[in-house]
């Protein structure tokens, strides 16, 4: 099975919400009828407004979307 790692810049996706081409575009490489998606939002520091666009986009498509954030993994304790 052929994988991919597909990097986004400069804005990123849900540019243009109406038609979703880049999703569905990325979602077609994997071949599969309901494929596994993971954002990576470093860019933002894990900016919480990138990861629910991430789900608001992703969800209404056919996958099973997931994120992992890097920024906020340590609790803060006082």
């Amino acid at each position: 099975m052929e994988k991919h790692i597909i990097a986004i810049g400069g804005g990123g996706f849900a540019r243009n919400s109406s038609s979703n081409l880049i999703e569905k575009y990325i979602l077609k490489l994997s071949g599969k009828d309901s494929p596994s998606i993971c954002f990576l939002p470093t860019a933002t520091g894990d900016d919480s407004k990138y990861i629910v666009r991430f789900y608001s986009i992703f969800s209404r498509l056919n996958c099973i979307p997931t994120h992992i954030e890097f920024f906020n993994r340590t609790p803060n304790f006082h």
